[in-house]
Formats: C-alpha cells, structure tokens, sequence
C-alpha cells in the first residue's frame, strides 16, 4: 500500500489549435488506483461538459475553442495520499496568435455550428400529460457561442431553462401539462454568425381511447417468387403502442405451427415484429419484411396497434406470383470437368479393351488342348479352329479323344481300382462335344466325335 506519485515527467505548458483536439495526460500509479479528478481554473470538469472527456490516464478536449485557455489540475487521490499534475493551456489561433494577445485575439471567428444534429431531427414531439421531453441544441464556435431560448418567439428566463451553462444546451421540459404546448426555439450565435432550431411540442390530454391506424396501410401487395417485399403500418396512439403482425393460418395448415391464436372467426400466427418508430407527426411506424417470398407466404396478413385502453387493426393481402422459371437440367458439359474431354473419353475407352481383352484370353484358355503324344503332329492333321498351343498334360488336362476311346478307359479304370491311383486320371468331363469330318485324297470321308473335358 502506497500513496499516489507522478509516474513519468510531464510537460506543464500545452498548446492547442483552434478547431483541433488535444489530450493532457495524468500519469500516476499507487496502491490502490487513485481516483482522478480534474478541475479547470478552479472549477470541477464532470460529464455535462460536452466536449471534455476524462479518460483513465487523462482528459481529451474536442473541437478546441478559445476559452478553453486556462489552468488545468489533475488531482489523484487513493486513501493514502494525493498528488496533483499542473498544465497551463495556451489555444494558439489561425495565424499563430494566442487566446490572450492584444493584437488579434481571434484572428479567425468560427461561425456556429451545431454538434449533435442527430439527436435533433424529430422537430415535432408529441407527448401525452404528466410526461417529460429534452429538446437539444448542442453547438460549437469560435468564440464560444452563446444561447437563448424562446418560447412562442419569447425568451424564457433562466429558472425555465435551468441553471449552469451546460444546462443551456438542453432544455427539459418535465411534468408536461396542455401549457407547455408550443413552438421553441434555441439561437446559438457570436460575432461570427447566428443559427437556430425550432421545436415543435404538442402536449396530448390522456383519454380513454385506443389506437388508431392511420392512412391506407397495410395495402394489399404482390410480388414475384423469390422476392422482397414489405408491409407496413402507421398508428396514433397517446402512448407508444405495441404493433404486432398477425397471418392467417387456413384451415389446412395449422398442423405447420406451434401456436395460433384466435382473431374473430379465424386463426392467426404471430410473426416476429422489429422495431417500432416513433414519427415527426407523433404516430407510430413499424414494417413487416418479407423475404425470398415462396407461395405460403402468400395470403391475409393483419397490422394490430394495441395500448392499456384497447387494440385495432386492419388487414391485407400477399399475392406471389407463381415460378416461371423452369428447372435447370445438369447436363454433362466437357467443360464441367478440370480433365480435357480427350482424357475423359479415352480413359473409359482404355478399360472396356483391356477387359475386351482379358474376356477374350479367358474364353480361349477354355478351349481344348492339343494330345500329349505329339502336339505338333496332331496341330499338322486336325484343321480344327479350336488350335490351342500345347500344354504338358500331366499339368493341365488330358487330350481329345472320341467318346468310344473315354468309355474304354473308364472301364480299365475302373477294373484296376481306380481309387488307388492318382487323382488327376480322373477327369472332369464337359458337355462341349465337337464333331470332325476328315476328306481324304482316295475320296473316303472319315467323320468322328471329340469330347473336351480339363483336369
């Protein structure tokens, strides 16, 4: 724990232009944190002054004008201990005269100008009895402007404006009764020039009487499928009302919501509802959207203004205009595909011949084989078209022979105990049964029959 202390040197003589801003820093630390205050020629800086800002290690002052010249203290103060850090403010103008030369003590005046015209668009403010209203005039010159407020073209004192300069530029009218109707306006000027704001205030009896929507809206909408579209709804109202909107849910549909509720002799579901807009004329604006719109969409929708003394509303309808855009096919496109069509086209080309060929390889070797005997002789006699190269048949399959020759060994075979030899005598017979017929030179016709079987 320590008291607060200066934790860098600092320069106590500033400078600023006018017009610019400037940041006069407060470097201190302590255990704990001190609380910075700062005070200009004696008197305490706090929120209302518009243009000055107290940071967490300084004050930053906007839009420097010449009467911010003066003596500036931060004062830290933490329980233990305070501190203060001195700055002396010297506005510099245009032409690099000071604020307090006898020469030219404002070489350049700077007309009015008001500094927040934001918050000063809504001109004509409604407000019912008993209620309150802050109408601003925020402005910035060289010198610094003064203000006055009038009422209906008369100047008001400074007990109905309020008391302190800060004040000025706000007038807050509170505890409003039928007397405060009228027209105010604020005159800002210096040497440089005047501008001024005018305000309309209408001060509205309380009765008992619920909204009231005004104009033609909702009116009735088409739009195209896929579209954006919108209704919106204007309401008067004493106080600001709640605007919800409703759609009508047809009898076939109510399966397709949470929840509906009951409007006369029809059903409704409640849409999502954004902000409501208080306007100029004191009436009140909201505004449905709607969206990529699809054919559910379409049908009644209803605007309801609601408040403490009762509700109203008024409907309309949403046309969507059928799709008339036909469904895009996805056809195959060769510039669809990072590969060039050669490729495309020659790749499946490639894999039909090699499985052309495999099949082809495969069907071959399942025809027969040539004898064992002599192969060469037998491919010299046999003009058969079934050729096969030769094969040893003591490791492939046995030879052609006709059926008379097969039946003969069968029965050897089987006289001789068959099971005790070798299996691969026993042959696996297929029903592809050949027939040859052999012309010879003497005129004799010699014709017999093959059976092909494979081990």
């Amino acid at each position: 724990l320590r008291p607060p202390r200066v934790s860098e040197k600092v320069a106590h003589r500033q400078t600023a232009r006018l017009g610019s801003a400037i940041k006069l820093p407060c470097p201190v630390e302590g255990d704990p944190p001190p609380l910075l205050m700062w005070t200009k020629d004696g008197r305490n800086i706090h929120s209302g002054w518009i243009r000055f800002r107290i940071l967490r290690m300084g004050l930053k002052i906007k839009e420097v004008e010449a009467d911010d010249t003066g003596t500036y203290i931060c004062k830290a103060t933490n329980g233990f201990g305070s501190v203060n850090i001195n700055y002396t403010l010297i506005v510099i103008g245009e032409w690099g005269s000071t604020a307090a030369g006898e020469i030219s003590l404002f070489p350049s005046a700077i007309r009015p100008r008001f500094t927040q015209p934001a918050k000063m668009r809504k001109r004509v403010i409604a407000r019912p009895v008993g209620s309150s209203v802050r109408l601003k005039c925020t402005a910035s010159g060289t010198p610094r402007p003064d203000i006055v407020w009038l009422k209906d073209d008369t100047q008001l004192t400074e007990q109905e404006v309020g008391e302190g300069r800060q004040k000025k530029w706000t007038l807050s009218l509170r505890n409003l009764t039928p007397e405060h109707s009228g027209r105010y306006t604020c005159r800002v000027s210096n040497r440089a020039g005047e501008i001024n704001a005018t305000y309309k205030v209408e001060v509205i009896q309380r009765t008992n009487s619920k909204p009231i929507l005004t104009g033609t809206h909702p009116v009735n909408t088409t739009v195209d499928f896929g579209g954006t579209t919108s209704f919106q709804c204007k309401v008067r109202s004493d106080v600001k009302p709640v605007i919800q909107w409703l759609k009508r849910v047809e009898s076939n549909e109510e399966s397709r919501y949470n929840s509906t509720i009951e409007v006369g002799d029809h059903r409704f579901v409640v849409l999502p509802t954004g902000e409501v807009w208080s306007r100029p004329d004191g009436s009140y604006l909201n505004k449905l959207l709607i969206t990529r719109a699809k054919e559910e969409d379409a049908g009644m929708y209803i605007c309801l203004g609601a408040n403490t003394m009762g509700y109203s509303f008024r409907n309309a309808f949403l046309t969507v205009r059928p799709d008339t855009k036909p469904p895009i096919a996805t056809m195959f496109s060769p510039t669809s595909s990072s590969l060039p069509w050669p490729v495309i086209i020659g790749i499946p080309a490639v894999i039909v011949f090699i499985f052309g060929t495999v099949l082809l390889w495969f069907c071959q070797s399942r025809k027969h084989c040539p004898p064992p005997s002599a192969p060469v002789a037998s491919a010299q006699v046999l003009q058969s078209s079934h050729r096969l190269p030769y094969r040893d048949p003591e490791k492939d399959c046995m030879s052609s022979m006709n059926y008379e020759e097969y039946l003969a060994q069968q029965q050897l075979l089987l006289s001789q105990g068959g099971p005790t030899l070798h299996p691969k005598l026993y042959p696996k017979i297929y029903t592809d049964i050949h027939t040859h017929t052999h012309s010879h030179v003497d005129g004799k016709v010699h014709q017999h029959q093959h059976i092909h079987f494979q081990c």
